[in-house]
C-alpha cells in the first residue's frame, strides 16, 4: 500500500534464488543447444526479460500454476535431469490448508474438446506436514519458492501466512482467493471489500511479498485486484479455472466426484487475455497471467496484454517439461521480433472493451 514500509529479507531471497544447494548441483548442468547461456534458474534460455516480484528477482517470466506441477513427484519420476533442467523461473507449490485434506473423491479429471475439467479438491498435508516434509525438499530447487495457501476463514489464513511467511526458504506467499472447488476461497476473492479485508488482516504477519490469486468469476476482477493491492498485496495472479461440469454419457449425472469442477486449458485463453488486460491497466503491482498457455506465442500474448510474468498449468499435465519449451519459444520469438525484453503492451481498449456493442 502507499507509504507502507517493511523489512525485506534479502539474504533469504538470495538463498531462494540460489537454490540453497540444488537437488543435483544444477550449477554444472545445461540444457545445451546454440545460443543458450547458463543461469541459476535451471539453465533456461538467455534472452528472456528478468522479473521482479515484490523485491524477489526471477531470471525470467515463466512460472508454474499452483497444483499443476508436482516438483517432488516429478523429481522422483524423472530423476535428477528434471531438476538440472528445471522448467520454470520460480516454483509455486500446490495450495496448502491449515489442516490436512484428502481432496474430492474420484474421478477428478475430465478431458474436454478444448481443455480439462478438474475437481481435485486441494488435497494436501496441512501446514505442519508441509513444513516438516515438503518444504525441506522444495527449498533445494534452483529457483525461488512461492508457497500457495488458503484459509477457510481469515483467522486460518492468518495462521498460514504467519507459518510459511516466517520461513527463510519461502520467497513469496500466494493467497489463493480463487479456487472454484472451495467455497470460502471464492467468497474472499469475489468482492473488493472482502479481498481487501483478507489481505489487510495478514499483511503485517510476514515480510514475504504477497501474491493474491484472483477469482475469474468476480464481477469486476480489476476492482478486486486494485483493492487487494491497496491493502498490501505485492502482486496479483489470474485467471484460475472457470466453473463447469461434465456428465456421464450413460447416466447423465455428474461425472466428477466433486460434482462440478474447474475448466482450464485452451478454452479459457481468451478470457485470460481479457481479464489480464483489464487488471494490468488498473494496478501498479506486477500481474502474473495464466490461462491456456501452451506455447511461447501464448506467453507473449499475455505479456503484451500487460502481464509481468506468466504461469503454465494444464500444458504441464501433457508435458512435464512444457515450461522449458515455452521459455525457449518465448526467447526465440522475442529475438525474432526485435524486442529487447518483452512485447510492447497491446492497445488496452480492444482487449477489454466493456460496451456490449463491442462484443457483438
Amino acid at each position: 500500500m502507499p507509504g507502507r514500509t517493511r523489512a525485506r529479507r534479502r539474504p533469504a531471497r538470495d538463498r531462494a534464488l540460489r537454490g540453497g544447494g540444488a537437488l543435483t548441483g544444477g550449477a554444472d548442468s545445461s540444457l545445451g543447444g546454440p545460443g543458450e547461456t547458463a543461469s541459476r534458474n535451471g539453465r533456461l534460455p538467455a534472452g528472456l526479460p528478468p522479473v521482479d516480484l515484490g523485491g524477489v528477482h526471477l531470471a525470467g517470466p515463466v512460472l508454474n500454476g499452483s497444483g499443476t506441477f508436482d516438483a517432488i513427484a516429478a523429481w522422483r519420476a524423472f530423476g535428477d535431469e528434471l531438476v538440472e533442467r528445471f522448467p520454470f523461473h520460480a516454483f509455486v507449490s500446490k495450495t496448502i490448508t491449515l489442516a490436512p485434506r484428502a481432496g474430492n473423491p474420484p474421478p477428478r479429471l475430465w478431458e474436454t474438446a478444448a481443455g480439462l475439467l478438474n475437481s481435485i479438491g486441494l488435497p494436501n498435508k496441512g501446514l505442519e506436514g508441509f513444513l516438516a516434509e515438503d518444504l525441506p525438499i522444495l527449498a533445494r530447487l534452483p529457483v525461488p519458492l512461492v508457497v500457495s495457501v488458503m484459509g477457510f476463514d481469515r483467522s486460518e489464513l492468518a495462521e498460514l501466512v504467519a507459518g510459511v511467511g516466517a520461513r527463510p526458504e519461502v520467497a513469496l506467499v500466494e493467497l489463493n482467493f480463487s479456487c472454484p472447488n472451495v467455497k470460502t476461497g471464492l467468497e474472499m476473492g469475489a468482492e473488493p471489500s472482502e479481498a481487501a479485508r483478507a489481505v489487510a488482516n495478514v499483511r503485517s504477519l510476514s515480510d514475504a511479498p504477497l501474491i493474491v490469486k484472483l477469482s475469474p468469476t468476480a464481477a469486476e476482477p480489476a476492482a478486486v485486484a486494485a483493492a487487494a493491492a491497496g491493502a498490501g498485496a505485492d502482486a496479483v495472479s489470474l485467471i484460475n479455472t472457470l466453473s463447469g461440469t461434465a456428465l456421464d454419457p450413460r447416466t447423465r449425472r455428474p461425472w466428477l466426484g466433486g460434482g462440478g469442477g474447474g475448466l482450464s486449458g485452451p478454452a479459457v485463453r481468451s478470457v485470460a487475455l481479457g481479464q489480464v488486460a483489464a487488471v494490468a491497466q488498473g494496478v501498479s503491482v506486477p500481474v502474473i497471467g495464466m490461462g491456456g498457455v501452451a506455447s511461447g506465442a501464448h506467453a507473449a500474448d499475455l505479456l503484451a496484454a500487460g502481464a509481468t510474468a506468466v504461469a503454465v498449468g494444464t500444458e504441464s499435465f501433457r508435458d512435464p517439461r512444457a515450461g522449458g519449451r515455452i521459455s525457449e519459444e518465448l526467447a526465440e520469438l522475442l529475438a525474432q521480433s526485435g524486442f529487447s525484453s518483452r512485447p510492447d503492451p497491446a492497445p488496452r481498449q480492444p482487449l477489454h472493451a466493456k460496451s456490449p456493442a463491442n462484443r457483438l
